[in-house]
């Protein structure tokens, strides 16, 4: 389908993230924790480590964040921590990023493919019953379930945790996209077995590299955890009782984070602000993400579904004028190469494959300016009327 939206010369390009002015807002106090940092000379293991993981567990309310060195690392560790092993079977959605079946495979373990819901792009209870039936069938052990929170939405955990209980399984949140949000007045963080974040650099609350951390109310668990990150270490890092990983956050990603966290809770304002304009100036014309009213989001995209077939020839229009999109994701995990010999719950995935051809995300930050956020939408409206 060719679509045009005229033939003036495009305005000037908008940032799908706008990162830099974030980094205008803190230049000054970034600049100042990263010198404390140089001055003091502690890259690894620095005090700004520790002060970071005590303001992450107050943030959430968590009794402890143990800082790590990707959001990969923090959805491994969780799992070396609960011992997944060759044989174990871990549920986790079809429609994320790779990382949260990695680890699973990884680890010599097996991981079950669930479809997601239309509306939330989250994990379906429904198809998490059948994805266990499909584990069981396979003479696999059924031990945990990692429920992803995509887009910065939370999944249904009430349901999913009940779920778990039943079967006795562990409860992983994987919030590399939500850390901020919260789930019928409980702050991501602080549900399910433990929870994973990332804070790469496009997250909503993200670092200047990788960065990740893990939050939990285990004691066990944690404590586990922050041996696994320092190459399985006992009293010292030449007494490993276990084989573990370098996991660690370096200091000035820590310090960096600090401050970025001073203002996380005006940035989610902010990018609500974004989501509701959006939200109130397209409704009426595509299906946009819905909230519902236990739940909040922190945005870490706004994703729309287009009507089948429109979503290619859409996003090339609006490029052309200026304005960038993103496909999250082109495909579902069990249509990847790496992954398609890995089961699938029930009769497949047909949500998330439906998905995957119509989603399409729009510029999403706290910096969204009001007039630019207004002609992301004229285009839009005008391209999706024609």
């Amino acid at each position: 389908m060719d679509l045009a939206l005229g033939t003036k010369a495009p305005a000037k390009p908008l940032a799908f993230i706008d990162l830099q002015a974030q980094r205008a807002r803190l230049s000054d106090r970034v600049e100042r924790a990263i010198q404390r940092v140089l001055d003091h000379g502690r890259f690894i293991m620095g005090p700004e480590v520790a002060e970071l993981e005590s303001r992450l567990a107050a943030f959430c309310g968590a009794k402890h964040a143990i800082s790590c060195s990707s959001g990969t690392d923090a959805l491994s560790l969780v799992l070396m921590g609960k011992g997944v092993k060759p044989g174990d079977a871990v549920l986790v959605p079809t429609f994320t990023f790779a990382a949260t079946a990695e680890v699973v495979a990884l680890l010599g373990a097996t991981p079950i493919f669930v479809d997601v819901l239309p509306n939330s792009f989250n994990l379906d209870p429904v198809s998490l019953e059948q994805g266990l039936r499909t584990a069981k069938g396979l003479d696999l052990r059924p031990v945990g379930v990692i429920a992803v929170d995509l887009f910065g939405l939370p999944a249904d955990y009430d349901a999913i945790a009940e779920i778990c209980r039943a079967n006795d399984l562990w409860l992983l949140d994987d919030a590399a996209q939500s850390f901020g949000a919260a789930y019928k007045g409980r702050p991501i963080g602080t549900i399910g077995d433990a929870t994973a974040t990332s804070f790469f650099p496009a997250k909503p609350l993200g670092c200047y590299g990788d960065g990740g951390a893990v939050m939990t109310d285990d004691d066990a668990l944690a404590a586990r955890i922050k041996s696994l990150r320092v190459h399985g270490k006992g009293r010292d890092k030449y007494d490993n009782v276990e084989i573990g990983l370098n996991g660690r956050l370096d200091t000035l990603q820590a310090a960096i984070l600090i401050e970025k966290l001073e203002i996380f809770e005006d940035e989610i304002a902010a990018r609500n602000r974004v989501a509701h304009r959006y939200a109130e100036r397209l409704g009426d014309i595509v299906q946009v993400p819905q909230v519902p009213a236990d739940m909040t989001s922190v945005w870490a995209q706004y994703t729309l579904v287009l009507p089948e077939g429109r979503r290619d020839a859409v996003a090339e229009a609006l490029k052309a004028e200026g304005i960038p999109t993103a496909v999250y994701y082109p495909l579902p995990l069990h249509r990847q190469t790496a992954y398609a010999s890995y089961p699938v719950a029930g009769n497949g995935a047909p949500v998330s494959d439906q998905l995957s051809q119509s989603v399409l995300s729009l510029p999403m930050h706290p910096y969204l300016e009001e007039a630019d956020q207004a002609r992301i939408v004229g285009a839009l409206r005008q391209l999706l009327a024609s």
